[in-house]
């Protein structure tokens, strides 16, 4: 099977899943939504992809795609998925908010059946793919607890958080890992002319993404000062400790250390994958990873991936 899509918005997230679409035997990018003064600029991102500054102007343009991609903030994302949706388009996002998830998908699947389409939201890789692993090991000790410990990296999503807030020119979020499932975030800021540290401080506690965890902020002069404290490194290490049946002390981890916008961008070019294909079924709704058989994320033929994979 073959599947075209198009990408929405040309961030962090959308520059990695042009590559990811690149390199995919079966996909192919039919062109990228970004903001309209962006239209015709950084052409190495664009991998040779046109770009448009609307998806009613890719549509004029192009042909239509089986799917789209977002590359959008979290926040931003529902409200953009919710619009394609009720359109028929089917779309797959990396909504990293997790306790909104639920509300989210539920949302979500009356869009996707209206439009006759498919979401797969939540596709990144925490939530995402460590959704699935934390599922599996359930499934395999089903008594017992799982500790998720992020880190040390970047958070995109709490990077994007802290940018949005009054007052902010730029801003990076380091998450690190405290053990137990427990984290701390250290923020870096680039703060407008007028505006005060404190008051930033105050804001980003006060949001969602921060409102559980310890918190350091710390202001530097420019963006060049962001560059030198974090790159695009992350990683988690996953544990579960507990019982399968009788048998006790059953233990089990996955720990990865990785590039986060790029696996981010491989999750949802191999979940756009698993959309198509629902959709193709007629199985119209919202998704998260956990509902879809992991074979569905994979190119190929199914009785070749059984017997390679099995």
């Amino acid at each position: 099977m073959a599947f075209t899509a198009a990408v929405l918005g040309l961030g962090n997230i959308g520059r990695c899943v042009i590559r990811s679409l690149e390199q995919s035997p079966d996909a192919t990018c039919v062109g990228v939504v970004r903001r309209p003064a962006s239209v015709g600029t950084t052409p190495y991102d664009l991998r040779g992809v046109p770009d448009f500054p609307s998806f009613d102007d890719l549509l004029n343009s192009v042909e239509r795609p089986d799917v789209v991609i977002m590359g959008l903030p979290s926040r931003l994302s529902p409200h953009a998925a919710a619009e394609l949706l009720s359109r028929g388009f089917n779309t797959v996002d990396s909504f990293d908010i997790h306790d909104r998830v639920v509300e989210v998908v539920g949302a979500l699947e009356s869009h996707a059946e209206k439009g006759h389409a498919v979401s797969i939201t939540a596709a990144g890789w925490d939530p995402g793919t460590d959704s699935v692993f934390r599922t599996i090991f359930e499934a395999m000790t089903p008594v017992g607890t799982t500790f998720t410990n992020f880190g040390r990296g970047r958070s995109m999503g709490h990077s994007a958080a802290v940018r949005s807030l009054d007052g902010v020119v730029d801003a990076t979020a380091i998450t690190i890992p405290m053990g137990g499932g427990n984290h701390s975030r250290h923020v870096f800021v680039v703060l407008e002319k007028g505006h005060t540290l404190e008051d930033v401080t105050k804001a980003i506690k006060a949001d969602p993404y921060f409102a559980h965890d310890p918190l350091t902020v710390t202001q530097v002069k420019d963006t060049a000062a962001l560059e030198m404290v974090a790159d695009a490194s992350h990683g988690v290490l996953m544990e579960r400790v507990g019982a399968s049946g009788s048998a006790c002390n059953q233990h089990l981890s996955m720990e990865m250390r990785i590039d986060n916008p790029a696996l981010t961008a491989q999750v949802l070019v191999s979940s756009a994958r698993a959309a198509v294909r629902l959709c193709q079924q007629e199985r119209y709704g919202c998704y998260s990873l956990i509902d879809i058989p992991p074979i569905m994320l994979l190119p190929g033929d199914r009785m070749e991936l059984l017997g390679r994979l099995v």
